[in-house]
């Protein structure tokens, strides 16, 4: 699949089939996540992999906005490491773009995805530190969770002319 049809085509997926995912395509979405860009290349990035399926309902549980924890066989958590930012406050973008590109390589691999958000709510960064024993320096940005999809949202143009300025506002 070419890059703009994984643009065009990518639906988030909120129901996943059982069915694991291997461990090297594990690998390449976080490949994947660690090709993004990062201001002054820091990369401030950690990750956590989620496939144990008690961790999985516990964050369902806890998080209105993860209830589809419940059937994904894969979550990662992407954070952001304070101790190696390089420019103060941009490793929000970074985790950004890193959490973009998970999205994009699991549809490319025929995955299904769902970014969930953490940061800035502080009871989900809080919550999430509680439950993976997170360090201080280290801040809980989002919550990706990954499958086979059990369900197909057709694609949505969104294209809007009237959010375009030229030159000016």
């Amino acid at each position: 699949m070419d890059v703009l049809t994984a643009i065009m085509t990518r639906r988030s997926i909120r129901t996943f089939d059982e069915r694991p995912i291997p461990e090297e395509i594990r690998e390449t979405l976080l490949r994947a996540a660690m090709a993004a860009p990062s201001a002054r290349n820091a990369q401030p990035w950690q990750f956590i992999v989620i496939d144990h399926r008690a961790t999985l309902m516990e964050i369902a549980a806890r998080f209105p906005n993860a209830q589809p924890a419940r059937t994904a066989p894969l979550g990662i958590l992407v954070c952001g490491d304070l101790s190696l930012e390089l420019s103060k406050g941009y490793w929000v973008i970074d985790c950004a773009a890193a959490a973009q590109n998970i999205l994009l390589a699991a549809h490319g691999l025929g995955l299904g995805a769902l970014w969930t958000g953490v940061y800035p709510r502080e009871n989900r960064v809080e919550g999430l530190r509680e439950i993976f024993g997170i360090p201080d320096h280290v801040v809980p940005h989002s919550l990706m969770l990954i499958g086979y999809p059990a369900e197909s949202p057709e694609p949505v143009d969104r294209f809007d002319p009237k959010r375009i300025h030229h030159n000016r506002w």
